[in-house]
């Protein structure tokens, strides 16, 4: 099987649009779908049934999927249908099929998290974001794929949707991949590094990785309690957004506040007057394809009125760039390996055999680092952190790309992570969005954004993917 032709040059709302924007004909959407099944032209489990289909048809290939729920998601979509009919849905995600990263629990699933110490480990309960979804009447379809705890750096048998030679990213690289197929309009992951929105980069999707520690990780097997968010990934900004709101809403997350602009529809769509563009030093694994695409892009923005400004311009941005490149994310790694010590210490002791080298590597560096010195890590980040507000100030959000280029050929290696890593470090709000086509392969615009202020970044996603995207 050779690369698909969906990421062919689609006009946009820009009339001679310089940049190939990607086009996905397998995305379903289910925020269309609910309107068929207000009017009774649809139910959702004619909807399911067609996620299935799709599943039956590209599974063999794609491989997202750990463990399937098939049976009782029909039941919880009869039950869905139900209430439609009666004018009673019980939530803006009644009905709708997700699939969960296989690092969040489930009562009725196995969770594996790709290690075989949990081989066939079956938790009691649901994660926080499970049991919301649940509540509101969600159709848990089944569990995909990851690797090792989603830290062990490997890949995993999922390939990618749009090139089956090419890796679909990782960690949640089930969950990208299900929803770039269209097996299943959104699903779940998580984000340490880069690990939700490399892969929607690399499979054609949307992904979100909110604030950090607005969405619950109550249920979600830690990695590191600093680093670690709850992400969705979706074959449209509605869903996703949905998705997200939905968690939040139902939820909550202790000691943090709901979801910015959480609510079924997407925030309207705002034009952004200022963008800052970061040049980092990921910019030095970029193919000379996937720049020309970008800068088409800024073109773009240019022609719709929009300032970009850069380093190149403004001493402020200059400064934070040197300060995230000056070793800041190779600092970060030691946050997160102090942070690993519970429990991977314990698995490194009692199961050192099986588990993953990188693990051992991370474990045996927090044995030798002192909490003065995490202390003044997490000091630095925060003195970062500001930077960061203050280089905003003025702008509306910082653009750059959300994976180096498009999926690197092979399973194993699943990609570099370097542009996706300042914004988890510093727990800003971020999106991958599925603008660019270079050569016939998906590669996203990262849009990021101020803590707190996930609604306002949305809202710029969406005029975005209006006047640029392949709608």
């Amino acid at each position: 099987m050779g690369r698909s032709r969906q990421g062919s040059k689609h006009k946009s709302r820009l009339t001679g649009c310089a940049a190939p924007i990607w086009r996905n004909a397998s995305t379903i959407s289910f925020s269309q779908a609910v309107r068929d099944f207000q009017s009774g032209t649809r139910t959702p489990r004619q909807f399911l049934e067609g996620c299935l289909k799709t599943i039956a048809a590209r599974e063999p290939v794609v491989k997202a999927f750990v463990t399937f729920n098939i049976e009782a998601s029909r039941a919880v979509a009869d039950e869905a249908t139900a209430r439609y009919r009666a004018g009673q849905p019980l939530s803006m995600v009644d009905g709708c099929p997700v699939g969960i990263k296989d690092i969040i629990d489930t009562c009725d699933l196995p969770t594996q998290m790709g290690s075989r110490i949990y081989d066939g480990w079956q938790p009691r309960f649901d994660a926080a974001c499970v049991q919301a979804l649940r509540k509101g009447g969600a159709v848990i379809v089944g569990k995909t794929v990851c690797p090792e705890f989603a830290c062990s750096g490997g890949g995993g048998a999922t390939t990618n949707p749009h090139d089956p030679a090419r890796t679909p990213g990782g960690s949640s690289s089930g969950s990208a991949a299900a929803v770039g197929a269209g097996m299943l309009p959104v699903a779940l992951g998580t984000q340490t590094g880069g690990s939700t929105l490399r892969p929607a980069s690399y499979c054609g999707a949307f992904g979100f990785k909110p604030t950090h520690g607005v969405l619950a990780m109550a249920g979600v097997h830690p990695i590191s309690a600093t680093h670690d968010h709850l992400g969705v990934i979706g074959g449209t900004l509605d869903d996703t957004w949905r998705v997200a709101s939905h968690i939040s809403l139902a939820v909550g997350s202790a000691g943090k506040p709901c979801l910015s602009g959480a609510g079924a529809d997407v925030p309207p769509a705002r034009r952004p007057r200022r963008l800052i563009r970061l040049y980092t030093k990921g910019w030095a694994e970029v193919d000379a394809a996937t720049r020309e695409v970008f800068d088409a892009i800024g073109e773009d923005l240019a022609r719709l009125g929009i300032e970009i400004v850069s380093g190149e311009t403004d001493r402020g941005i200059a400064q934070l760039e040197a300060v995230l490149d000056g070793g800041f994310v190779e600092r970060s790694v030691d946050i997160t390996a102090y942070d690993m010590k519970w429990p991977y210490e314990q698995y490194v002791a009692r199961h050192g055999e099986v588990v993953a080298k990188r693990i051992h590597d991370r474990i045996a560096k927090a044995k030798t680092m002192t909490p003065d010195y995490y202390q003044g890590l997490l000091a630095e980040k925060a003195a970062i952190r500001e930077q960061w507000r203050q280089a905003a100030r003025g702008a509306d959000a910082f653009v750059t790309l959300a994976s180096s280029g498009a999926a690197p050929v092979g399973l194993e290696y699943t990609g570099s992570r370097t542009f996706l890593n300042y914004a988890t470090f510093l727990g800003v709000p971020a999106f991958s969005l599925p603008l660019m086509s270079v050569a016939g392969l998906p590669v996203g615009l990262q849009l990021i954004g101020l803590d707190g202020q996930d609604g306002a970044l949305c809202a710029i996603a969406h005029w975005l993917m209006r006047e640029l995207g392949a709608g």
